[in-house]
């Protein structure tokens, strides 16, 4: 068929000519038009796959372009959902260099967590803070922090002349992408900024979809709808007869991919159409199903791929497990190829139009869908190696173990110790701005080993330099209540109580203590009642550290819900001090004597249990407050309604301070919002905003409408 569908476009090859989208293209031009004015914009295009969102983002850049407004692009991939920040990394990484002046050398170290080019700031810096649970490297690094200094990086892109910025595919995007979308619609960067997003709908998020209305009036929603029989026939050309224009409306359903690739079978000597069903077309070519594509449009691409040369089709097969954007060694290396042969092969895909040059020295497969097919036909068997050998390679080059974890999980035997300690070792690194993922890799990491081993006769379990079963599911725990997933969090917590020995209080009552934290958050306060009475009930001596832990628990709670006579009832068994217990646990039970003592009306009674929980939690340091921080919050709280707004705000910043460097970012709104209310009634409004709207920002990524009922 000779039609305009398969004419090669001379500055886009295998590009069909744009037909129709005249809507579409109206509403670019009006958010370009607001970006030039001195606004922030949101354009959302929405559409199924291959319906043509990257077609008019390229549009966009071209406008952009010709209007002077520099454009940064980038997009989420299929096979690499877990990578944090992966569009926006895509987008800006490649041109953070020529801005390191303009960025404090904070931000640096923030975004060189995120960002490879500013890895070595990322590194450097003295550490003021205590490691925190996870092992990162800089635990300070809160998701909104980084957010923020993301949202001031995009403004020095800017500068005077504006930014586009472009991320696609983010129907794949990973929840950090998307959390700092949120962020920047909600908090729209001072700059003549766009950010254009595309996504499909039936794979978005429910917070992905939200954005536009998120945005209000800064948003644009675009929906790109099928090709009519019209816009079909002008888009295959005069050459193509009416009854062939009309058996390819049918058979892609107007999606302009679709319609192009079955141009390019057709194109090919076979068959476009081969049986007509109550679906419309059906194909039958013995191909494995791939539910992304009808599977007459996967036949034609299973086609098109076939009839390569098999050096050819092997580096196409390699390149789709190799990475979304990828560079010709490394597919060569999952091809087991040599740089020779890998780059004659490369020649023939660039040629067919399988694969186009992206950023210097790496390339891409023309559409997504087309790697989807090359990578879902490999043989399983295969693509295992594959991944095997490109993880071994990164290895050998000493790539983090945050790029490498991408092939490991997907490569990794059961029992293999030194897969799972990458793992942890990547969801580490991760875990403080992508907490997400990093509870996607130690889930990964838990899959790979076997029960702990039985304790010696010394009661230690042998060591081999790998985490035991308990200890990564006490940190997947802790991940997945400070990603938001306090569903799933709050069962492994559970699970990892049936599996720890009675006598193991310390851990229990850790595990105890999320799990409660999780259940509250779902609004589940009985069942996290009930799960600390149960765990009570097995220790025997009610002073020891583990049991007091385990009672304050409850005084919180009751405190919580203003039941002020049982909450005295339960401090009245608990004493000042005892053997065993720490500075942190005696601050955290005299943080909570004068929040009763106040419900009570015993109000110089609750001064003097303020000002000896003053002493106590200035002499505790950081550390002393691992487990037991949340208290400290009601001596705030109470030190507001006395009138002691300084000591309010010192105590209440200082826990602000030490959620952050702890990674107890679960606990961390509830004490903004009491930072807010002390700098409110101080009349520091500017001030209490931001502490509000962070501590808002805190419960939407926790998902938990209780702690954004408190901010």
């Amino acid at each position: 068929m000779e039609g305009r569908a398969t004419h090669d476009a001379d500055d886009r090859p295998g590009n069909a000519p744009l037909v129709g989208r005249r809507e579409a293209l109206d509403a670019l031009g009006h958010a370009l038009d607001a970006t030039e004015g001195g606004t922030f914009a949101f354009l959302a295009l929405v559409g199924e796959p291959g319906a043509g969102k990257t077609r008019l983002l390229g549009e966009l850049t071209d406008a952009g372009a010709a209007r002077s407004l520099p454009v940064l692009s980038g997009r989420a991939a299929e096979f690499e959902q877990e990578m944090p920040f992966g569009a926006v990394v895509d987008a800006l990484d490649d041109h953070l260099e020529d801005h390191r002046t303009g960025l404090s050398p904070q931000a640096l170290r923030l975004l060189g967590t995120v960002f490879p080019a500013l890895a070595d700031f990322g590194e450097s810096g003295p550490a003021t803070a205590p490691a925190g649970s996870n092992g990162s490297a800089d635990p300070r690094v809160a998701r909104y922090q980084l957010h923020r200094t993301v949202r001031h990086l995009l403004e020095e892109l800017a500068g005077p002349a504006g930014l586009v910025l472009i991320l696609d595919d983010l129907h794949w995007a990973d929840e950090a992408t998307v959390e700092l979308l949120d962020h920047l619609v909600r908090h729209p960067p001072k700059a003549r900024v766009l950010v254009a997003v595309g996504y499909r709908p039936a794979q978005a998020s429910p917070r992905l979809a939200a954005l536009v209305d998120a945005a209000g009036p800064h948003s644009v929603h675009v929906a790109v709808d099928p090709l009519t029989m019209s816009e079909v026939e002008e888009f295959l050309g005069p050459d193509v007869s009416a009854s062939r224009c009309e058996a390819l409306y049918k058979a892609s359903g107007g999606n302009p991919f679709y319609l192009e690739a079955l141009a390019r079978m057709d194109r090919g000597g076979e068959p476009a159409v081969v049986a007509d069903d109550a679906e419309g077309v059906s194909w039958d070519m013995g191909v494995a199903k791939l539910t992304e594509v009808p599977s007459a449009v996967r036949t034609a691409l299973q086609v098109e791929l076939s009839a390569l040369p098999p050096e050819a089709l092997t580096l196409a097969h390699a390149a789709a497990v190799a990475a979304d954007e990828f560079e010709p060694g490394l597919a060569a290396v999952a091809a087991e190829m040599d740089e020779a042969e890998a780059l004659a092969a490369l020649d023939v895909l660039t040629a067919r139009d399988v694969v186009r040059p992206a950023a210097v020295g790496r390339f891409r497969f023309r559409h997504p869908l087309v790697r989807h097919v090359a990578y879902a036909s490999t043989a399983a068997g295969w693509r295992l190696a594959a991944h095997d050998r490109v993880a071994a390679h990164l290895a050998g080059l000493g790539a983090p173990a945050a790029i490498r974890a991408h092939h490991v999980v997907r490569s990794a035997r059961f029992g293999d110790a030194s897969a799972a300690r990458t793992l942890v070792e990547a969801a580490g690194v991760v875990a403080a701005q992508a907490p997400a993922t990093a509870a996607y890799w130690l889930e990964a990491a838990l899959d790979l080993m076997p029960d702990d081993p039985a304790p010696d006769q010394n009661g230690a379990a042998p060591a081999d330099g790998s985490p035991t079963r308990v200890e990564l599911m006490l940190e997947l725990a802790h991940v997945q209540a400070v990603s938001g997933r306090a569903s799933e969090g709050r069962l492994t917590a559970r699970n990892l109580l049936n599996l720890l020995p009675t006598d193991d209080t310390i851990r229990r009552a850790r595990a105890v203590q999320l799990c409660a934290v999780m259940e509250r958050q779902l609004g589940r306060v009985h069942e996290a009642r009930a799960l600390v009475l149960d765990e009570l009930r097995g220790i025997s001596d009610r002073q020891a550290p583990a049991a007091v832990l385990l009672r304050i628990r409850l005084v919180f709670d009751r405190i919580q819900r203003i039941d002020i006579r049982g909450s005295q009832a339960v401090l009245d068994t608990i004493p000042e001090s005892a053997p065993g217990w720490g500075p942190g646990l005696k601050a955290a039970i005299a943080s909570m004597r004068p929040m009763t003592a106040y419900g009570a009306g015993k109000i110089s009674e609750a001064i003097a249990y303020a000002e000896a929980g003053d002493r106590l939690f200035s002499a505790a340091s950081d550390n002393d407050f691992t487990d037991c921080l949340d208290c400290m919050v009601w001596l705030g709280f109470c030190e507001i309604f006395l009138g002691r707004y300084e000591a309010a705000l010192r105590h209440l910043e200082r826990c602000v301070s030490i959620a952050r460097s702890t990674g107890q970012t679960y606990i961390l709104g509830y004490f903004l919002a009491g930072y807010s209310r002390a700098l409110l009634l101080q009349g520091r409004l500017a001030e209490a905003a931001a502490a509000a709207d962070e501590a808002a920002a805190v419960g939407r990524e926790l998902r938990s409408r209780e702690v954004v009922a408190y901010g």
